[in-house]
């Protein structure tokens, strides 16, 4: 480990390295790369030059210095970042935003704490224009690089916004006019026969448990994804996915 390098505030990949650089609500401190692998980003550079952004000058290293650098089996394509967290987005700057869109989406995660799967879900969230994903501070992991790899430069794309009570946020997306549609295998229809043409929160539980009551009690109604094989439920990044393409497909 180098001096003053702290491992958890590294993130790395060309993907989640590069939409981080361009970022100008990110302050870097130190980018570690490989000689081979500076010219793939050389257009995160060239953007950031544009936009004005103080940036470090890179560190070279082999790739086995990489290796030790990062946590055991970091796939880090020669590139490693270390930056401070980005800014706290709240709900309600979430909702102040969504005021000019009409058809604004957000995922709300209850207590989902895989990184992989979080990651994944901040992915298919960006691919698929949703505002914000809005998870429970205690129960869900934090931003380390596994989470930003995961999400492929979607932690700079899409706000992950951490909140002390879920339920409470719920009411203030739905006091904004959002219709908030739990996710859960007992729902009483499909999700498909949902209207999904407004402001809308997909509302996804954890892994193992699935909503909870209390917050299943404050969505506006419970839908199901219908299947059809022999496994009843999908991964809740799977979950996720299907659902962010449904609500696109309607519009």
């Amino acid at each position: 480990m180098r001096p003053g390098v702290n491992r958890h505030n590294l993130i790395y990949g060309l993907h989640p390295v590069a939409a981080a650089w361009i970022n100008p609500e990110r302050r870097c401190r130190g980018l570690y790369v490989t000689e081979s692998a500076l010219a793939a980003l050389d257009g995160a550079v060239q953007r950031a030059a544009e936009l004005g952004l103080e940036r470090p000058d890179p560190t070279f290293l082999e790739k086995e210095e990489l290796d030790k650098l990062l946590p055991p089996g970091a796939v880090h394509q020669g590139v490693a970042l270390d930056t401070a967290p980005l800014p706290e987005v709240a709900v309600e700057d979430v909702c102040i935003a969504a005021e000019s869109e009409p058809q604004a989406l957000v995922i709300v995660l209850d207590q989902v704490t895989d990184p992989h799967n979080v990651g994944a879900i901040m992915r298919s969230a960006a691919a698929f224009g949703a505002r914000a994903v809005i998870v429970q501070d205690r129960h869900a992991p934090p931003v380390t690089g596994v989470l930003a790899k995961t999400a492929s430069g979607a932690v700079d794309a899409v706000p992950l916004v951490r909140v002390t009570n879920l339920a409470r946020a719920l009411d203030t997306l739905k006091q904004a006019g959002f219709w908030t549609v739990g996710l859960d295998e007992s729902g009483a229809r499909p999700l498909h026969e949902v209207d999904l043409t407004g402001r809308t929160a997909l509302v996804l539980g954890s892994e193992g448990e699935g909503l909870r009551r209390l917050t299943g009690e404050r969505c506006d109604e419970i839908a199901r994804l219908p299947t059809g094989g022999p496994v009843g439920s999908l991964n809740v990044s799977n979950a996720a996915a299907v659902a962010l393409y449904e609500v696109a497909r309607r519009r």
